[in-house]
């Protein structure tokens, strides 16, 4: 019984670090695509008025959509939640270690608070 807890515990110590892991490297290869998108989107320079503009006028698009076109708004916000799908896998991953790490720290005996070390 105990072979099959410590097993256990060790898969989801395993599952948890592969799924951040792969989590982190699918967020973060989404983000250099978007960053790479976003440069050559804008026409004008960093920080000129231009910029200004078409933030603004993006924005402005953005508040009509929402009032006057419901349907386009939630299909665009869809996308966008969308696009953030590997998050859910870096949470998942973030808590499966998280418990793992808290019940080997309960089975050695540390107990490492917010604080510090428990004394």
């Amino acid at each position: 019984m105990a072979k099959r807890q410590t097993s256990s515990k060790s898969f989801h110590a395993v599952a948890g670090a592969l799924l951040l892991s792969l989590g982190l490297l699918l967020l973060f290869a989404n983000l250099d695509e978007v960053a790479a998108q976003v440069n050559h989107s804008f026409t004008s320079t960093g920080g000129s008025l231009g910029t200004v503009i078409e933030l603004g006028l993006a924005g402005m698009r953005a508040v009509q959509a929402y009032f006057f076109d419901q349907s386009t708004f939630q299909a665009g916000l869809h996308l966008i939640l969308v696009s953030f799908w590997p998050l859910i896998l870096v949470m998942i991953g973030a808590t499966l270690l998280q418990n793992a790490i808290s019940r080997r720290q309960l089975e050695v005996g540390t107990d490492f608070s917010v604080r510090g070390i428990r004394e």
